[in-house]
């Protein structure tokens, strides 16, 4: 295996693992209780099992179907972050970026997998607004998505340059 290759699979699995670990955490302590207050007015660690997507969006405990489409949309992203890792190996922040996504999609698709829903836990709010629950993996397709933006904008810019000459 090539050694790009070994470190996006590297990066990808220490995502699903600290993911798996942190939610492991979260379902040992969290379950039952209330919300644990960390940091008051602002965090707290609550257990929530989101059957849907992105902020809760399709979260509908009754029904099915959902768990399939969001499965099958992270296997086909899945498909697509593999195809693109060829065009992108010297581009540091897309390889980034794609392996983070990977990383967080995989997690998230075990716990569809293990629970039939998303483990979250993290939950910010201010006054009375709050902010959706969130996870480790969450994190990991937020940043990889800004770091793939970053990059598509900087070699937009790249070409841009390259015509004018």
């Amino acid at each position: 295996m090539r050694p790009q290759y070994l470190l996006f699979c590297s990066i990808s699995a220490l995502v699903v693992v600290f993911d798996l670990c942190t939610k492991k955490l979260a379902l040992d302590n969290l379950a039952g209780t209330p919300p644990l207050e960390v940091i008051p007015g602002l965090f707290n660690l609550v257990l929530v099992f989101n059957r849907g997507a992105a902020f809760g969006f399709l979260n509908n405990p009754d029904t099915s179907w959902q768990i399939w489409l969001f499965l099958g949309v992270t296997l086909l992203t899945a498909t697509v972050i593999i195809a693109l890792l060829r065009s992108i190996r010297d581009n540091k922040p897309a390889f980034w970026g794609l392996a983070l996504i990977l990383g967080g999609a995989v997690g998230n698709m075990i716990d569809r997998i293990r629970y039939q829903a998303v483990v979250d836990f993290l939950d910010f709010y201010w006054q009375g607004w709050h902010w959706p629950a969130f996870n480790v993996a969450d994190i990991s397709i937020c940043i990889g998505a800004g770091l793939t933006l970053i990059a598509m904008w900087r070699h937009d810019r790249k070409q841009k340059r390259t015509k004018q000459r």
